[in-house]
């Protein structure tokens, strides 16, 4: 059994720090030695404190003969003799404070309060020391507390207290973190309220002790549950937890507690936790705040407990006390401003704000902005669910006069939306919905509430856009509108709406926030300034300017110049995309609100001086997952190419494009592009909340719409000369099985699965129902593969493949998904059904269309992907695509679904030389010819830019005319995870997905040298680095614990490899090199 010692110098603090040793290592023993008379000691000086040094190693050694596996020090006063104890002991001694200095020292002006000179200058000491290890020297505030170390000795606990709180909260007025020297200080700490952060010893040192005791065990790193990290106000209910391991572990054990309560500790459970594992403690209640932990054990004993992972859910809008308010305002109007005033009566231990609104908002507190997001509460189906976000905003607030101000604007919500031009598309009246919760010191509670106590005017923003820009006229800002004192005399009394509130919930993904800054370059042309910030992105630009009162500041962007250098705006069709500001004099800095542009150039009119342009990248805050680098320049620059496609389009929802009068969240660009997303970053709870879009916008037959969030009216889709089906549409509405699949896949979590088994299910039912003869029947409109290059320029649905052949194709897919997923999650019986009808629809395609396999790629690659052709035509059906391949010098020859397929379809099955034909390709159509003319995201047509240097008119057959071009849309990079497959060689091999079983199967290629990449899995992070060289492979490959990696290496009869002796291994870093290594020709 372990056994630690804890050496103090004061009782008081005995108790609470035996109670952290027990939370910290259940099964230890724990010694308590104590030596009250060392502080007195040393304070007195002279042959006493002489005496002290010996009196601790004679503990020390007590200690050791006790059985003791270590010891600390819980006094920093005694802390600077750790190492001398420890030195003639023979024990190892760790010290209580040095956990703490070490998280202090990151702060830039730190005060440190203590009771004793004689604990005060030791523990400044250790924090000059620890800063100085990581490269930091923050400025340090002395604190001495006179009076309450004799407080504490004359048993007077609550002075001592009061001393120590005063103490805190007037250091916290210019400290940005505070650390107290004496363990006994805790205690005053959770008596008061600060917005900066107070250290104290015991719990951070106490955690550093047991990691050290238990180091060699596992440990559980990264706990996390099924919500983003740092999302306050999740949903109410079940929370799922994974967490990451260190080394190879027989068991785990959790506990939780609950806000205020201590840890209750669960059974433990013998194995290893494969996928997420049910939280402790039961479903979470609105407003509950709840801590979890986990630790691991193996043969030698449990390790330390991990880092705590706490948990709050939200509070769904029926249950809010706060009702919508809003003024009258009109479309593409003044952006309406709305506030309140309110008394606090004393210090505030934490407050949360919970905001959403019928728009756009911005929520400020006492002239602050409440969080760093935009483009708040994000774009859902508004009809069916908004979101409410959940802030803590304790540093925001004060004792005494308060105020709180929202702005909102149309958006989504009823801003212009979709190319018809409609706006007011979920409701008219912009509103605000608000809730301020706020726990006293004192313990007491208060809320303010959103109701017709607010008042409300406008401001500078007279009018935004998604689509067009703002209007901002800077003589008109309502300063100083959300801090008290604001005359709002001459506004209105705002309106409480009557709105059902049970459309609003919680929210379950990112929210959308400033990613990069970019600093732009200028030229000067006659036309005014034109900065280039060298990357294609969605976001705006941020200027800084200066002129007198009444200046005008026009801003006009564009992803591309025309050949003369002037902006390319023709692709942006109605959108003016334009950021329009009137100064109000002096130096100011320019940036629009509640609106986004596709842009990379910009260009900029005024009579101002122009002193700076940076241009502001905002997405969705996926964190990045993973990385890819090869020596082919130009794949590797695709690769960061539809990474930022992938940014510029993700913007709460997957949209086609970020810069004209569309930029909505076409379900077939999803579909082809969910997987290499899901390679890419942490989609999961972007994609689970878009998916809650998809099902509540499937038609009463279960028909899947085209766009999600849906917009599109029954005559919106004119394609030729009329309007056209826009629901239920082949390899579109698939969508509804493709994507949680490939989220499942990429994850390995089964919780998308379970959440949309419901939509899964009503999609194949509308299948089935329109189904005849077997299969599904001709309809008078599908996408088909949509913008395959051969199709008519102005007519991108009409594809060289069949489109009934390509609706069975997915049609079968679609069956073989759902049959899998009821699989895992659903009902045996039904997946037996649904795997018998896929195999009886297949073989009806084969039989009418199986020829279109041989005449064009996407047929091929449906054929092969989605097993539509029987076992003994694959090889011929293979080597027809390769023929095909090789007979066009790698042309590219497929849309949208075929593009994400027709590598794999190649690599395969045996014709890896013809795959990377295609990959490499340099001439259009191809992928890296868009690098080769300057592309920094992916186009939406191969021949975006022709090969003479012109423009494509993007021109549509369709009644009104109309174009369609854009140079910022990711379907056509949907081939990178077959690049993360094939070129660097990792997959998740589907029957253990998310991984945890990795596929590692590199396939060098003579015009590539050396590749590496990185995908951070579920179990940690995957790596490998390969490099060809002569006739040698050598590949430096790294498995997480947690995971197993089966080797399919390129090997021919010739082949030697050295470096590991079986094809699967576990966890670890392997050196392996193959000598005559099989190596693809091109």
């Amino acid at each position: 059994m372990t056994k630690i010692a804890f050496l103090h110098t004061g009782a008081v603090v005995i108790p609470g720090i035996e109670a952290l040793a027990h939370e910290a290592l259940p099964e230890a023993e724990v010694l308590s030695l104590l030596d009250p008379t060392v502080v007195r000691d040393l304070t007195e000086g002279g042959d006493v404190a002489a005496t002290v040094p010996g009196r601790l190693i004679a503990l020390a050694v007590e200690a050791r003969e006790a059985g003791a596996d270590a010891l600390m020090f819980t006094c920093s006063s005694i802390s600077g003799l750790a190492g001398d104890v420890q030195r003639a002991a023979g024990l190892p001694v760790l010290r209580i404070d040095e956990a703490m200095a070490d998280t202090a020292a990151a702060g830039e002006r730190i005060a440190v309060i203590a009771t004793l000179p004689t604990t005060l200058e030791p523990t400044i000491r250790l924090i000059r020391e620890r800063a100085e290890l990581q490269g930091l020297s923050p400025a340090i505030d002395r604190v001495l507390v006179e009076g309450a170390f004799d407080a504490v000795v004359a048993g007077d606990g609550d002075r001592h207290d009061a001393l120590v709180g005063a103490a805190i909260v007037a250091a916290a007025d210019s400290a940005d973190v505070i650390v107290l020297a004496q363990a006994s200080a805790a205690r005053a700490a959770a008596k008061v309220s600060v917005a900066v952060p107070v250290l104290t010893s015991p719990e951070l040192g106490v955690a550093r002790f047991a990691s050290f005791v238990t180091s060699g065990r596992p440990a559980a790193l990264d706990l996390a549950s099924q919500y983003p990290a740092g999302l306050l106000g999740v949903p109410a209910g079940d929370i799922q937890l994974t967490w990451r391991t260190t080394a190879p572990a027989t068991g785990y054990q959790l506990r939780h507690a609950d806000q205020g309560g201590q840890w209750q500790v669960a059974e433990p459970v013998d194995g290893v936790a494969v996928g997420p594992v049910p939280a402790p403690g039961g479903p979470l209640a609105p407003r509950d705040r709840r801590r979890y932990a986990v630790r691991l054990r193996d043969g030698e004993g449990w390790g330390a407990w991990s880092d705590a992972l706490t948990v709050e859910a939200g509070v769904a809008g029926a249950d809010l006390e706060a009702r919508l308010v809003g003024i009258a305002s009109e479309t593409e109007g003044p952006a309406p401003h709305l506030r309140r005033e309110f008394d606090i009566p004393g210090p505030v231990r934490r407050a949360v704000l919970r905001v959403s609104a019928h728009g756009l908002y911005e929520c400020e507190l006492n002239g602050a902005r409440t969080d760093d997001e935009y483009l708040a509460p994000g774009w859902t189906s508004h009809q069916a669910r908004t979101v409410i976000a959940t802030h803590d905003v304790t540093a925001l607030l004060r004792p005494g006069r308060n105020a709180i101000g929202v702005r909102l604007a149309d958006g989504w919500y009823r801003g212009r939306i979709g190319w018809t031009g409609r706006t007011d598309l979920y409701g008219h009246d912009l509103a605000a919905l608000v809730q301020l919760e706020m726990e006293l010191a004192d313990g007491t509670t208060m809320t303010i509430a959103s109701d017709g106590q607010w008042r409300g005017g406008f401001g500078s923003v007279r009018s935004s856009s998604i689509y067009d820009g703002t209007v901002t006229d800077l003589t008109l800002t309502a300063t100083g509108f959300s801090e008290p004192g604001f005359d709002d005399s001459a506004w209105a009394s705002c309106t409480v709406l009557a709105d059902d509130l049970s459309t609003f919930e919680p929210r379950i993904a990112e929210p959308i926030r400033v990613i990069e800054e970019r600093p732009m370059a200028a030229t000067q042309r006659p036309d005014g300034i034109q900065f280039d910030s060298g990357q294609n992105l969605s976001g705006w630009v941020r200027l800084e300017v200066e002129g007198t009162r009444g200046d005008v500041v026009t801003i006009r962007h564009a992803e591309i110049l025309e050949p003369s250098g002037d902006l390319h705006t023709a692709a942006l069709r109605t959108a003016k995309a334009t950021d329009t500001y009137v100064l109000a004099g002096g130096r100011e800095v320019l940036e629009p609100a509640f609106t986004f542009h596709g842009f990379r150039y910009a260009q900029v009119e005024t009579t101002a001086t122009v002193l700076s342009a940076t241009a502001i990248a905002v997405s969705s805050d996926l964190p990045v997952r993973s990385t890819f680098e090869c020596s082919h320049e130009a794949l590797t620059q695709f690769h960061r190419n539809v990474g930022w496609s992938l940014r510029g389009n993700f913007l709460s929802v997957p949209t086609d494009c970020p810069q004209r009068d569309e930029r909505l969240g076409w379900t077939g660009d999803a579909q082809a592009f969910a997987l290499t997303a899901s390679t890419l970053v942490q989609a999961r709870s972007f994609w689970t909340s878009w998916l809650r879009d998809l099902a509540i916008d499937q038609g009463p037959d279960g028909a899947v719409a085209s766009v999600v969030p849906n917009i599109v009216g029954p005559d919106d889709l004119v394609f030729g000369q009329g309007p056209v089906e826009s629901m239920g549409r082949a390899g579109w509405a698939d969508a509804a099985t493709i994507v949680p699949w490939s989220v499942y896949e990429s994850y390995g979590d089964t919780l998308p699965l379970r959440l949309q088994l419901d939509s899964m299910r009503r999609w194949i039912d509308s299948l089935e129902a329109r189904a005849d003869g077997g299969v599904l029947p001709h309809e008078p409109f599908q996408y088909g593969d949509w913008l395959d290059p051969d199709a008519p320029g102005d007519r991108p649905w009409d594809a060289k493949t069949d489109v009934d052949y390509v609706a069975n194709a997915f049609y079968v897919q679609s069956l073989r998904i759902l049959a899998w997923t009821e699989d895992l999650v659903g009902d045996a019986e039904r997946s037996a059904a649904l795997h018998a009808r896929a195999d009886e629809v297949a073989a009806e395609t084969w039989r009418r269309w199986g020829s279109v396999a041989y005449a064009t790629q996407t047929g091929a690659a449906l054929a092969l992907e989605f097993g539509l052709c029987p076992d003994d035509e694959r090889a011929a059906v293979a080597a027809a695509l390769a023929e095909r391949v090789d007979a066009t010098d790698g042309r590219i020859e497929t849309g949208f679904l075929g593009t994400p397929l027709v590598l794999s379809a190649l690599s395969g099955n045996g014709h890896l030389d013809q795959a990377y034909r295609l990959l490499l390709r340099r001439e259009s159509p191809s992928w890296l010819y868009q690098v080769d003319r300057g592309a920094t995201t992916v186009w939406e047509r191969w021949d975006a830019i022709r090969e003479d240097g012109s423009i494509h008119g993007g021109e549509m057959d369709i009644a009104d005319g109309g174009s369609m071009l854009s140079f910022n849309h990711y379907a056509y990079g949907a081939m990178i995870d077959w690049v993360y497959r094939t070129v660097a060689g990792l997959a998740p091999d589907p029957v253990e997905p998310g991984y945890r079983r990795i596929v590692v199967a590199p396939r060098p290629t003579a015009s590539i040298t050396w590749a590496k990449a990185s995908i951070e899995a579920a179990t940690g992070r995957l790596s490998i680095d390969w490099r060809l060289a002569e006739d040698r492979l050598e590949i430096d490959l790294e498995v997480p614990v947690g995971s197993t990696a089966e080797l399919w290496l390129p090997v021919t009869g010739e082949s030697t490899v050295t470096g590991v002796d079986d094809q699967v291994v576990g966890p670890g870093r392997y050196a392996i090199t193959i000598e005559k290594p099989q190596v693809a020709t091109l």
